[in-house]
């Protein structure tokens, strides 16, 4: 049928199902999976979503008269070889109601995959929720993804739908799903499974109707290895596997992210698009990158805010400045900085008109956080510890520089 028929939605309905075999369906091509006895709405939801992805972007009409739809509008910027068979992949595991992990490191963009696959799935129409896992507190995990009844914990006084609730009929996007606590690992592991929830609570249970999307910088495999994550749960949100690529391995791409950032950052100032000159292209793309798109944005950000908005020249990027160095390995021991240098550096620092003391310190300190979250992988906890900060210092700081 795939070969004769590659754009029809298949579903299997089976007595006889289990994980491994829906797991091994959903990766032969199989638009979804249900076992007997089926729920009628579970049903009727399946072959709305069927439907839906039935309809060819050609034969949905637009206001914009030839103008490309925005289901079809490319999220992730760049013409090269890896970036183009990204957005392949992306287009391909649309058609399908199977999990998808997300793999790369941190700044990558892989909140923008996760909102192309929604974008163009039959689920377009429905909400995309986003969830940092890392960023919701153990104690309240449990009542921020399933929600919870009144009077079922102090301070609960009212309904709460979850975060699953909210996304029905759409996309629910668990980023840095890595840092769920092993006993939400079960949890949620039983709502992908049987596709209904129970709010913390409440004896009755609903039915779901959203499509998993997951990701995270570190390397699943390892943490299923080291005993930190599920393997039933690897297993039920790896069925397909996207890697994001770093841009230090699209290098090519550097130039139009460049010209991307530049205009979204001249439109919100209500001002001309600045130009790059020829040496400051050259200094990105000598670059390494280790914050990847989202280190791309802080220093044109700055140095949008450090230019004359009309040129920017190599020396507003301030790509050689202390923070750098600590990253290199160079200077003192532990690729420390010494006094000496810091001296050095300082007394060739342009001081251009509109210079503001107060910005350059917080490009400092902000290049300085993400040169230790890099390191450490975005471990936050580790990376306090290498700056000699508490956990929840380095978060209020993060928070403050937009990093969080």
């Amino acid at each position: 049928m795939q070969q004769q028929r590659s754009t029809l939605p298949i579903a299997v309905i089976t007595a006889h199902g289990n994980a491994e075999a829906a797991i091994r369906a959903l990766k032969a091509g199989a638009f979804d999976f249900v076992s007997k006895p089926v729920d009628l709405q579970k049903l009727r939801n399946l072959v709305n979503d069927a439907l839906r992805l039935g309809i060819e972007p050609e034969s949905r009409s637009t206001n914009d008269g030839d103008a490309e739809p925005a289901h079809q509008r490319p999220l992730i910027t760049g013409s090269s070889s890896s970036i183009k068979s990204l957005r392949e992949q992306i287009q391909r595991v649309a058609r399908s109601q199977a999990p998808v992990f997300i793999n790369g490191e941190s700044g990558s963009g892989k909140e923008l995959a996760a909102r192309m696959i929604h974008q163009c799935s039959a689920r377009r129409d429905g909400p995309f929720v986003a969830v940092n896992c890392g960023a919701i507190p153990a104690e309240l995990m449990e009542s921020e993804l399933f929600g919870h009844v009144k009077g079922s914990f102090t301070g609960a006084d009212r309904d709460k739908a979850g975060l699953f609730e909210v996304a029905s009929g759409g996309t629910l996007f668990l980023d840095e799903v890595a840092d769920l606590p092993l006993h939400m690992q079960v949890k949620l592991l039983r709502v992908i499974q049987e596709k209904s929830l129970r709010r913390v609570g409440s004896q009755e249970e609903s039915a779901t109707n959203v499509r998993i999307l997951s990701a995270s910088h570190r390397n699943l495999a390892q943490e299923v290895e080291g005993g930190r994550f599920r393997q039933d749960l690897y297993y039920r949100i790896n069925v397909i596997e996207l890697a994001v690529p770093g841009l230090r391995e699209r290098r090519d791409d550097i130039p139009e992210l460049a010209m991307d950032i530049m205009q979204r950052l001249a439109s919100e100032h209500d001002c001309a698009v600045p130009r790059l000159s020829e040496s400051a292209l050259t200094a990105l793309q000598d670059h390494h990158f280790p914050g990847n798109v989202r280190e791309l944005e802080n220093i044109l950000q700055r140095a949008f805010t450090l230019s004359d908005g009309r040129l920017i020249q190599a020396a507003h990027l301030e790509l050689n400045n202390p923070a750098a160095t600590t990253d290199s390995g160079s200077g003192g021991p532990g690729g420390t900085v010494t006094a000496n240098q810091e001296t050095a550096q300082l007394t060739q620092t342009r001081f251009d008109p509109g210079f503001r003391l107060e910005d350059y310190l917080e490009s400092i300190e902000r290049n300085t956080i993400e040169a230790a979250l890099s390191q450490t992988r975005w471990n936050k906890t580790a990376a306090a510890q290498k700056l000699g900060l508490s956990f929840r210092s380095l978060r209020y700081r993060m928070k403050k520089l937009g990093l969080d």
